[in-house]
C-alpha cells in the first residue's frame, strides 16, 4: 500500500537529470574546454549551499506498462544557493542538450528565474552558453504566447530593478541569451571559449553574403572595445570569480544598504607619491589608475568596462571599508575627454551607483566633450547630456575631487547634486581649456605675429598662471583645497559621514537601470 514505486521513480528522474545530455555529450563539451552547467554552478557556489529548483522538469517517455523509459530533463538548470555565504538566485542553459537553444521546459525555467530573484529579493547569476531559439523547434503546432501575457523582458526588468544582476558568458551566446547578458549590472565572458552575437555566422552569411566566424564576430577582441561586455576573463574560473567580487560590494537587493567591511588599511594612510603624480607641465599625462590606488583601500578597486569608453574610468572600490562607486578622467585617452562612449559608460555606471546606493567618488580631470568630425558623428552631445541627466538625477552622496582640469558642458557631470568638491593645487577650471580658448579668441593676432607658434605659447603660458584653484576656494566654489597626499583621510572621513544617511535612499528607484 505505500508509494515506493513513484519515490523510486522520482529518484530515478533526479538522477538521470544530473547526467544532462549523457556521457558522450560531457565529454564533448570538456573537450571543447568548458565545464558543464551543473560544474559550473558547483564552482561558483558555497560548497553544498545550491537547492534545485524544478529538477523533474523535461520529457518523460513511459513503456506500455507505464515504467520510465527515457527522462530528458530541461536544459536550463535554476536553483538558490550562496556565494560568500550570501543567497542568490543561480541559473544557466545545459549545452549538451539542443546546444543550449530552449528546450519548452527549459524555456519556462529560464523566465522563472527573474520571476524567482524578484519573489525573494534575491540577486540573480546566469551562466549563459546557447543559441537562443530555433527555426525547426519553433514550427509546427507550437502557440505563441497569448496577449495578456507579460513580456519576457518584464521580469528582466523588474529583476534589474531590485536586486544585483551579473551574467556570465561562458559559451557560444547568441539571441535572447545575448539579450539576457546586456540586460545585466555586470556582464563578463571568458576569453577564447564565449562569443557574444545576436546571430551567428551562418544567419550573418545567408542574410548579408559575410563570411566570417564566431571569434571574429563576438569573440573577446570585439566586445571588449564594444560595451556589451563590462570585462573580459582569462578563463571560467576567473569570470564566475570576478562574478563573486562584483556582488561582494553591493546589496542582496534595493532595500539593503551595500556591505560595509573591516578594514586593515589605514583611513589616514598619505602617500607620497600623490604630491608629484600631476605633472606641472600641463600637457603631460599621468597614471589615472596609480593616483586610485594610493587612495582607495588597497587591492579593493574592482574596474569594469576598461576597453570601453577608454577616457573614462570606472568601478567599484572601498573606502575605509565602506564601498563605493569610483570615477575617474584617464588623461592617457583623447587627454580625459568625454567621447559618446564614454558618456555611455558613464550613464551606465551612475544607475548602478544609484539603484545600489553607493556613494560616488569621481577624480576629475575634463577637458571637455570631444570634438570633431567623428565625435559629432557618433552624437556626443546626445550621449553626454544623457550622462549629465543621470549625474544631476542621482540621490546618492558624492564626493568630486578636481584632480586637474575641469572644463565647459562636460565638467557638469563630474559634480552629482550637493556634491562635496576638494581641490587639489593642480586644479584649473573654465567655460574652455586655455588652448582651446586662446586659439578662439587670439585667433588673428596669433596669425599676424611674426612667430604664431611663440606667440601662441606666449598666451597660452599667460592665460594658464591665472586659472589658479585659489580664487574658487576663497568664494567657497569648493569645500576645501587639499594636499593631495591628504586625499585619502579626507575621503575615508567622508564615507563615513555619508555611511548612515545612505539608509533613508534604501528602496527601489523611480525608474530601473537601463542596459
Amino acid at each position: 500500500m505505500s508509494w515506493q514505486r513513484e519515490v523510486e521513480e522520482i529518484e530515478e528522474r533526479r538522477r538521470r537529470a544530473l547526467e544532462l545530455g549523457g556521457p558522450e555529450a560531457v565529454a564533448g563539451q570538456h573537450e571543447r574546454g568548458r565545464l558543464t552547467v551543473r560544474e559550473r554552478v558547483e564552482a561558483l557556489a558555497d560548497p553544498g549551499s545550491f537547492r534545485e529548483e524544478g529538477p523533474a522538469a523535461g520529457f518523460a517517455e513511459l513503456d506500455e506498462a507505464g515504467a520510465l523509459r527515457s527522462f530528458a530533463p530541461a536544459n536550463y538548470v535554476l536553483g538558490v544557493a550562496k556565494l560568500e555565504g550570501r543567497p542568490c538566485v543561480v541559473g544557466g542553459e545545459d549545452f549538451t542538450q539542443r546546444g543550449g537553444s530552449p528546450s519548452p521546459a527549459g524555456l519556462r525555467k529560464s523566465v522563472y528565474a527573474e520571476t524567482l530573484a524578484v519573489r525573494l529579493r534575491l540577486p540573480l547569476v546566469r551562466l549563459l552558453e546557447g543559441g537562443g531559439g530555433s527555426v525547426t523547434r519553433s514550427a509546427g503546432r507550437r502557440l505563441p504566447e497569448p496577449v495578456y501575457a507579460p513580456h519576457r523582458f518584464h521580469s528582466i526588468m523588474q529583476a534589474m530593478a531590485s536586486a544585483p544582476v551579473a551574467s556570465a558568458a561562458l559559451g557560444a551566446v547568441a539571441g535572447f541569451p545575448a539579450a539576457r547578458l546586456a540586460a545585466s549590472h555586470f556582464a563578463v565572458m571568458a576569453r577564447g571559449t564565449a562569443q557574444v552575437m545576436i546571430g551567428g555566422p551562418a544567419l550573418v552569411e545567408r542574410a548579408l553574403g559575410v563570411e566570417t566566424d564566431k571569434e571574429a564576430l563576438g569573440g573577446a577582441a570585439v566586445h571588449l572595445r564594444s560595451g556589451v561586455v563590462d570585462n573580459v576573463a582569462e578563463d571560467e574560473a576567473d569570470a564566475l570569480a570576478q562574478v563573486r567580487r562584483f556582488l561582494s560590494y553591493l546589496p542582496g537587493n534595493v532595500d539593503e544598504l551595500p556591505p560595509v567591511t573591516s578594514c586593515d588599511d589605514p583611513p589616514d594612510r598619505r602617500e607620497e607619491t600623490l604630491l608629484e603624480i600631476v605633472p606641472r607641465e600641463r600637457r603631460r599625462v599621468y597614471d589615472a589608475r596609480r593616483l586610485l590606488r594610493a587612495v582607495l583601500d588597497r587591492d579593493s578597486f574592482f574596474e569594469m568596462t576598461a576597453g570601453f569608453g577608454r577616457s573614462q574610468v570606472t568601478g567599484l572600490a572601498r573606502l575605509a571599508g565602506v564601498p563605493v562607486g569610483v570615477w575617474a578622467n584617464d588623461p592617457r585617452f583623447y587627454a580625459g575627454a568625454m567621447t559618446a562612449d564614454g558618456a555611455q559608460k558613464v550613464r551606465r555606471f551612475v544607475d548602478l551607483c544609484d539603484t545600489f546606493h553607493l556613494p560616488v567618488v569621481c577624480f576629475v580631470d575634463e577637458p571637455g566633450f570631444m570634438i570633431g568630425p567623428e565625435a559629432e558623428r557618433s552624437g556626443t552631445i546626445r550621449h553626454g547630456a544623457a550622462a549629465i541627466f543621470a549625474v544631476q538625477q542621482s540621490s546618492v552622496p558624492w564626493a568630486s575631487v578636481i584632480v586637474r582640469k575641469a572644463y565647459g558642458v562636460a565638467a557638469a557631470a563630474h559634480f552629482g547634486p550637493e556634491a562635496h568638491v576638494l581641490s587639489w593645487p593642480s586644479a584649473e577650471s573654465g567655460a574652455l581649456p586655455v588652448e582651446g580658448g586662446v586659439a578662439v579668441a587670439f585667433r588673428r593676432e596669433i596669425a599676424a605675429a611674426e612667430d604664431p607658434a611663440a606667440r601662441r605659447a606666449e598666451l597660452e603660458d599667460r592665460l594658464a598662471a591665472t586659472r589658479s584653484p585659489f580664487p574658487r576656494a576663497e568664494s567657497f566654489g569648493v569645500q576645501d583645497l587639499v594636499d593631495p597626499r591628504d586625499t585619502r583621510p579626507a575621503l575615508c572621513a567622508w564615507a563615513r559621514w555619508v555611511q548612515p544617511g545612505l539608509a533613508a535612499l534604501r528602496g527601489p528607484r523611480a525608474f530601473g537601470p537601463r542596459p
